[in-house]
């Protein structure tokens, strides 16, 4: 609630109105209207316009509520609001009056609000505006009603008063002051006047529907936000009053937030968010520098090359924890501070942070969110500062235009400053097509959480009990190295927001090949698409769980069930049909195995213990863990074990349980290994699973579905059967252009995705690539890279989001039809020419975004060898790929190819040792000599590399 500002700025008053939204219609109406007149004559008496808002905490009286909160009032009937306006005015102001208070008081205005609850809320909100035309030389004395409870009569005060705003408040004038009071008015109404001529006045027309500029400029015009995006905030002081209004911005998708205001913390916006959500706080200076982003975060491990290469993270796994948790960049220092970040004026501002401001936006933009990944959103919610506008600018510069940045601002004055500042960078046209400006910060709030595509509802976990506990996001999001999988998983999407088409699009993309989200089974649970196929692995899974979770052979803390499948025979998806079958009885997450096993360890352990009375009867966790490194499974074992022990209490059965799934080329074999933890998923289906997939097939092809769609499920349907896979291939790249840049395309990641199991090309090294040039050419917002592809590449690639980088990258939509693509493709050119021209592209090793996911697969493809340990069917000597240069071509080519990697890839020396053994094998034992010096030189106490120099002087 706020005082008389600049008469022009709206004075704002709150009223809970619970209470009274429940009476009857002459007790609601009597109420209603006694609130608005008292304000609006008191607002009229001062000459400043005003805003009494109805459904919103006014005291702190009520137990659970803070003051300024928004609840909400239920309304049977809005006829009742607008004709106690009409009717009381007519009672309590003098006749001659009536007229221009109708003027001034502007009709209810019912702004809907997300409840907790699934009834129907609204703010009500009465705008008063006395033009100085209207009210000039005029005072207005009102009598108000009050209900008469013993008589139960509408009952007017027997004297007018004159109201005046007091600070928050409005209070009457006393009678000893009335005569001063009234001589007073011409002095207001002269202010009046000066305010008004000062105004908007002078301004163009708002346009008229500011929220469908909204709609469009955030997502394109479509009913519902793309949850995909992420938000970049840059804002200054937000005052008491609007934080009531921010709510939107707890369920945007924010990357890190630029704030302008040093109170922030202490009664700002930042004191609001971090209620809900967890985050990570800078300042401006080490946000801008890498080493302290990376010491800010929790520290993560790279896994890489096992044993055959030790190395440190990469970069964007360093930024990991950025996409986790919300960055919030204090730009102008913290009051509330006891180091020397403190704020500073303007000019200092300018001389002494305005370079960490620059780098901080350039790291964002050139290493860390790709173009047309994220929105830039700048709320003006105060006059406006240089260093706003310098953001802007910086934005405006790195993003190459104004096309994903958006403007709001309430207030015409804020953004006519901000506009006449940023102009210096663009047009005003430009900024006015970006803006929305002169929309009230409330009715932006409910706008855009209608635009929402899931309510605000919290989420469950089961306990222990029987029953159910709350998820709040602030409590999930501190427990950042799980996903965590809820009992009421989905239940907030908005299912009328879902076009068949887009339900339609979720479910085929499953079949085409991607991996299953939990988005498909609530469909499929609740009858919205069809059911997805249980195959009999999953009935096996699920009865190793039985037996572990009731003690049968597994006496431990820590259990394990493991899932070895088939690449692409739906082993993702049973790991992910046990969680879903499960997640009422037990707390169910995925690891996410960027992350320290510390760190999960320290998670897994919160997250088991969370809201339980008793720790020694908590519900068991059941943990996916996927594609991992046994080095570290068993780190992440023993730590959980340790964990427990500490604890000294003996448990009826094991606490956690990890289910282990990973691709292997032998699933069969790895069972028999240890048949009573471990479940098979191969190609082969029994004779039940033909029987369903056949149905499947047919209920997909009624809905018109072709084949082609839906290649994955297709395939599978044919056990991936040689023969039927070459056939189908060959027909899908019948009159393919073979000279084109995305057939290029498509043979190199075939050579990556056959070689390499579970790599991938980043979107934005396709984009690079096919020339696409996301800073050269100005894109639609509804960007669509399939677009740009020729038929054949649109029905074998996949598009995905990788878990570890968050960065979208592209994948054929099996190992085998990549496989079966790079013999079609190839005709009489050698593999080992097709490596060397992929080597030669500078613009896929020079792109940034994903580069270090690029460079890990290139390095993979030329010196990971197959293990049987790792469920590979061989052990072999040297890679996949150099093995079979070697076998198809000659040792020769192999070497040229090894060496040419090595100086491309900054004479690494694990590729000196690799030439080092290849040469040796090939009984070249000087040039052995030679390459085993090198890798010693660079690496001289490595044991790897010992252990190779000595082979060769065997």
């Amino acid at each position: 609630e706020t005082g008389v500002n600049d008469l022009i700025a709206p004075c704002h008053e709150y009223k809970s109105f619970a209470t009274a939204a429940e009476l009857n219609k002459n007790q609601l109406q009597s109420k209603f209207a006694c609130e608005v007149i008292r304000f609006a004559s008191a607002c009229m008496n001062i000459r400043t316009n005003g805003t009494i808002h109805f459904g919103v905490m006014d005291s702190v009286g009520d137990s659970g509520w803070k003051h300024g909160q928004i609840i909400g009032i239920k309304v049977k009937e809005r006829e009742h609001y607008v004709d106690a306006l009409d009717d009381y005015i007519k009672k309590c102001f003098n006749k001659s009056e009536q007229e221009i208070a109708r003027k001034c008081i502007h009709s209810p205005v019912f702004v809907e609000v997300i409840p907790e609850e699934q009834d129907q809320r609204f703010v009500v909100e009465v705008d008063i505006e006395p033009t100085s035309s209207i009210v000039k030389s005029k005072f207005f004395e009102v009598c108000l009603p009050k209900y008469n409870e013993s008589c139960q009569k509408v009952i007017l005060t027997k004297e007018r008063t004159l109201y005046q705003r007091l600070g928050a408040k409005s209070e009457p004038v006393e009678r000893n002051d009335l005569a001063t009071f009234i001589q007073g008015l011409p002095d207001r109404d002269a202010q009046r006047e000066k305010a008004e001529l000062s105004s908007t006045q002078v301004h163009k027309e708002v346009p008229q529907n500011l929220g469908r500029k909204l709609s469009i400029l955030l997502n394109d015009g479509k009913s519902y936000m793309d949850t995909s995006l992420r938000y970049i905030l840059v804002t200054n002081r937000c005052e008491k009053h609007d934080l009531s209004y921010i709510n939107f911005l707890m369920h945007l998708n924010i990357f890190c937030v630029f704030d302008f205001d040093e109170d922030s913390n202490v009664s700002g916006l930042y004191s609001k968010y971090k209620e809900h959500h967890a985050t990570r706080p800078f300042f401006l200076q080490d946000f801008s520098t890498e080493s302290k982003i990376s010491n800010s975060v929790s520290q993560k491990h790279s896994w890489d090359f096992a044993s055959e290469s030790k190395t440190g993270a990469s970069a964007s796994q360093k930024h990991l924890c950025l996409f986790d948790q919300t960055s919030w960049i204090f730009c102008n220092g913290r009051s509330d501070f006891l180091g020397d970040e403190k704020p500073c004026d303007e000019n200092t501002w300018i001389r002494t942070k305005k370079k960490y401001l620059k780098k901080a936006i350039t790291h964002i933009c050139d290493e860390i969110l790709p173009q047309r990944s994220f929105i830039v959103l700048f709320l003006l919610l105060s006059p406006v500062q240089k260093p706003l506008v310098d953001t802007f600018q910086e934005f405006y510069t790195e993003m190459n235009g104004a096309e994903y940045i958006v403007c709001i601002a309430e207030s015409r004055e804020n953004y006519e400053k901000w506009a006449y500042l940023a102009q210096a960078s663009c047009s005003i046209e430009t900024l006015e097509q970006c803006s929305v400006v002169g929309m009230k910060l409330s009715h932006v709030d409910a706008t855009i959480q209608k635009m929402l595509p899931s309510t605000a509802q919290p989420r469950h976990l089961p306990v222990s009990t029987g029953g159910l506990c709350a998820l709040p996001s602030l409590e999930e999001e501190k427990l950042f190295s799980l996903e965590i999988l809820c009992v009421d998983q989905c239940d907030d999407i908005k299912l009328d927001l879902l076009s068949e088409k887009e339900i339609q699009e979720i479910e085929q993309n499953f079949y085409r090949g991607r991996k299953i989200i939990w988005k498909n089974f609530w469909l499929a649970e609740k009858k919205h698409c069809g059911e997805i196929i249980e195959r009999k692995a999953c009935e096996d899974a699920s009865k190793l769980l039985d037996d572990i979770l009731q003690g049968r052979g597994f006496n431990c803390s820590v259990a394990k069930l493991k899932i070895f499948h088939h690449p692409g025979s739906g082993g993702s998806t049973i790991a992910r049909q046990v969680l879903w079958k499960r997640r009422k009885d037990l707390r169910c997450a995925i690891i996410k195995t960027s992350y320290l096993p510390t760190t999960v360890c320290e998670h897994a352990l919160a997250f088991r213990d969370y809201e339980e009375r008793d720790i020694s009867h908590c519900l068991p966790v059941l943990l996916l863990i996927e594609d991992y490194d046994e080095d570290y499974l068993d780190e992440l074992k023993n730590e959980l074990m340790d964990a427990v022990a500490i604890r000294k209490t003996i448990f009826p059965r094991p606490s956690f349980i990890l289910m282990c799934c990973r691709r292997s080329n032998d699933p069969e074999r790895l069972c028999k290994f240890s048949p009573t933890d471990t479940v098979a998923v191969t190609h082969k289906l029994t004779d039940s699973e033909k029987s369903l997939f056949k149905a499947k097939l047919e209920k997909l092809q009624q809905k018109d579905v072709k084949p082609e769609f839906i290649l994955t499920f297709v395939l599978m349907c044919e056990e991936f059967n040689e023969t039927y896979v070459s056939n189908f291939v060959g027909h899908i790249l019948q009159g393919i252009d073979r000279s084109s840049r995305d057939t290029c395309l498509m043979r190199y990641v075939a050579l990556l995705n056959f070689y390499v199991p579970n790599s991938y090309l980043s979107l934005s090294h396709c984009e690079a690539f096919l020339g696409l040039g996301a800073y050269t050419e100005k894109k639609a917002r509804a960007y669509d890279f399939k677009s740009h592809l020729s038929e054949q590449a649109r029905m074998i690639f996949i598009e995905l989001r990788e878990s570890t980088t968050y960065i979208s990258s592209v994948q054929i939509i099996h190992c085998l039809v990549a496989k079966e693509i790079l013999h079609q493709l190839s005709g009489n050119e050698p593999q080992s020419q097709l490596a060397m021209t992929l080597l030669q592209e500078n613009t896929l090793f020079e792109n940034r975004f994903g580069r270090e996911e690029f460079i890990k697969f290139i390095r993979y493809l030329f010196i990971r060898r197959d293990k049987r340990s790792r469920g590979d069917t061989t052990d072999t000597l040297f890679s996949p790929f150099i093995e079979h240069v070697c076998k198809a071509e000659d040792c020769e080519k192999a070497i040229a190819v090894l060496k040419a990697a090595y100086e491309l890839l900054g004479k690494d020396p694990f590729f000196a040792q690799q030439l080092a053994r290849l040469h040796y094998n090939n009984e070249k034992f000087k040039d052995a000599e030679h390459w085993a010096g090198v890798a010693k030189f660079h690496l001289p106490n490595d044991s790897y590399i010992l252990d190779t120099e000595g082979q060769v002087y065997r």
